[in-house]
């Protein structure tokens, strides 16, 4: 065999060797790291208050809940481990931007002014803002009955200006469920405004509450990445389709409210934006 023979022989070898790493590589995520800028490699590093049972709380030191399965599930979908984190709700989005994790799946509303900031998925659930009161409560009957009441919310919410317009005292928490639990004791708080979802699950489990009317607005809680990393929205927007598509979605949110959570009439209801 000729010395060129051989040499082009090598040549072509080597180029195989290097193809086989890059599949290899690509199949670690690598190509994912360097495509959706992920803060950790191989992994997608998402953010929540951990403070909003039964979407996301911590039990016995770990995460729970359905935004986390929901993270798993999408994280799966991309080939990537879940990296579920907490940050304070009232400067989620600052973390984000910040590059302190990849995504909040943490039951962040949609609203124009958000959108400002950053980049919103499709959305993954629907909800009601709803007002709360003690089960023995008959002096609110409706908003209109919230005028100088004392309105617990948690702050940097949806929640926090629809309740500044219906009243001049406003109590603030980090917590709707802890907000839920001062409702129930006398002299605290004369109403709660909170996603309805949150409200009933309280009162099954025990909160001696009751809801006001009907809810105020419906909202859309989406996915939120960094505005310039639309790649990964784009992934993300895949994924929650493709886990809708095949089930996956219905069995998370059976799983956690006896119900699937994209099932809802919107029809003549006012959308949060």
């Amino acid at each position: 065999m000729s010395k060129l023979k051989m040499m082009l022989l090598l040549l072509a070898a080597t180029v195989l060797v290097l193809s086989a790493c890059g599949k290899e590589k690509d199949a670690t995520g690598d190509d994912s790291d360097q495509e959706y800028e992920l803060v950790k490699k191989g992994n997608l590093t998402f953010a929540m208050s951990g403070l909003y049972k039964p979407f996301n709380y911590e039990e016995g030191g770990k995460l729970m809940g359905f935004d986390v399965d929901i993270g798993n599930a999408i994280s799966e979908k991309l080939g990537l481990e879940p990296n579920p984190v907490t940050n304070p709700f009232e400067t989620i989005l600052q973390g984000l931007i910040g590059v302190k994790y990849d995504a909040i799946i943490g039951s962040m509303a949609y609203t124009d002014e958000r959108a400002k900031q950053a980049n919103f998925t499709e959305p993954y659930y629907y909800s009601g803002g709803m007002i709360f009161v003690h089960k023995d409560n008959t002096d609110i009957q409706s908003a209109d009955d919230l005028k100088g009441k004392k309105i617990g919310v948690v702050a940097q919410t949806t929640y926090d200006q629809p309740a500044q317009e219906l009243s001049d005292n406003i109590q603030y928490y980090a917590s709707d469920v802890v907000a839920l639990k001062d409702l129930t004791i006398p002299g605290r708080l004369d109403a709660v405004i909170t996603s309805d979802i949150v409200g009933f699950e309280s009162i099954e489990n025990g909160f001696e509450l009751k809801e006001v009317g009907q809810p105020l607005w419906v909202e859309e809680a989406c996915v939120v990445v960094r505005p310039e990393n639309d790649a990964l929205r784009a992934a993300i927007d895949e994924a929650l389709a493709e886990i809708i598509e095949d089930g996956t979605y219905d069995e998370i949110s059976q799983k956690w409210f006896n119900r699937n959570l994209l099932e809802v009439d919107l029809e003549g209801v006012e959308i949060l934006k």
